[in-house]
């Protein structure tokens, strides 16, 4: 019953975290998590360590928790890490892709044409890029993704938002020309296009660093 609420409260707040309803350096207050789950403090305490192991919160002890944030060398590194990692995860999927994997991606990358928002469309591209890479089945790389773009997650939003509405048609220009790479399964192609893509964000934060600016109190 415990590891239950563990999970619900672990999967409700990792929401908060993921959508940016709760943003980098804000303070989680563990009594009020239990008083919104109707949960004692022990399964709270459990979900914020599980979110600790994913890189969503900051526990320090005897203090408190926080959601964790970045400064803009620490976003630069995981990028420059991510640029390898999701690139190379990629071209190994690609080259494994089956007709239904096309059209499944297909749909996602219509859906994200569909999108009438920033936050639509943040949802959508994410599970674009994320389903292009489940059929690599590469369970360990995929976690180590995975993990790398739920931290940046904010900062991901933060780009979106700098460079606007005409700036992610943009990009998904560059979605466009990744899935022609996928329909000829050409992963070479596929990588190449992945890694540039990531870089372009990671450039265009390090232009912006008031994006990793802590909340105001």
């Amino acid at each position: 019953m415990k590891k239950s609420a563990s999970l619900r409260i672990a999967a409700a707040l990792r929401q908060e975290i993921l959508d940016g309803t709760r943003k980098p350096g804000e303070r989680i207050l563990q009594e009020l998590l239990a008083e919104e789950f109707g949960a004692s403090r022990l399964p709270v305490r459990e979900a914020l360590r599980m979110l600790e192991s994913d890189g969503l919160v900051t526990l320090v002890a005897n203090t408190g928790a926080w959601v964790t944030a970045m400064d803009l060398a620490e976003c630069t590194e995981t990028y420059l890490i991510r640029e390898r990692l999701d690139s190379l995860l990629l071209s190994r999927a690609v080259a494994k892709y089956t007709e239904a994997d096309i059209a499944h991606l297909q749909r996602l990358l219509q859906a994200i044409e569909d999108a009438t928002d920033v936050t639509g469309y943040l949802a959508a591209d994410r599970e674009f890029h994320l389903e292009s890479y489940k059929p690599a089945h590469m369970d360990n790389l995929y976690s180590m993704v995975k993990r790398m773009w739920d931290t940046t997650e904010h900062y991901r939003r933060a780009y979106s938002q700098i460079i606007g509405w005409e700036g992610l048609q943009i990009t998904h220009s560059e979605h466009k020309l990744l899935f022609e790479a996928f329909k000829h399964r050409d992963a070479e192609d596929a990588e190449r296009l992945m890694f540039s893509h990531l870089r372009r964000t990671r450039l265009e934060l390090a232009r912006h660093p008031e994006v990793f600016e802590p909340p105001a109190s």
